[in-house]
């Protein structure tokens, strides 16, 4: 059976509690948003492609302290919704291997908000 017509969008999720500066959550949510992008093109296509003809909806919002943000991955591992984690390189503000950011999406956005409506805006 057909899902009737949905809203979608994608998430972002940056870390506060690294201290980085403005480039670099720039840097990370483009990360994010491109390896989720990928991630959710392979399973599915035909939501990522509407998510596209519909403007591409981003919102980023952000935790602030480390276990929130493995609260989100243990939330989003358990949702099933397409999702990467980005590891940074390390070669400018932290160490590397640190997670930085969570892409989520693009997806239904009632299932997104799900598991990060209690998040706030960056």
């Amino acid at each position: 059976m057909a899902r009737e017509k949905q809203d979608i969008k994608q998430v972002i999720i940056i870390r506060k509690d690294l201290k980085m500066g403005t480039g670099k959550i720039a840097a990370q949510a483009c990360h994010a948003s491109l390896m989720s992008y990928m991630e959710a093109e392979k399973k599915y296509k035909d939501i990522v492609e509407s998510w596209l003809s519909e403007g591409g909806t981003k919102v980023v919002v952000k935790v602030n302290t480390i276990e929130e943000f493995d609260d989100m991955k243990k939330k989003l591992r358990a949702s099933g919704l397409p999702f990467k984690v980005v590891k940074d390189a390390g070669q400018t503000q932290v160490l590397p291997g640190t997670e930085t950011a969570i892409g989520i999406g693009p997806y239904y956005t009632s299932d997104i908000d799900k598991v990060t409506s209690k998040l706030s805006l960056l």
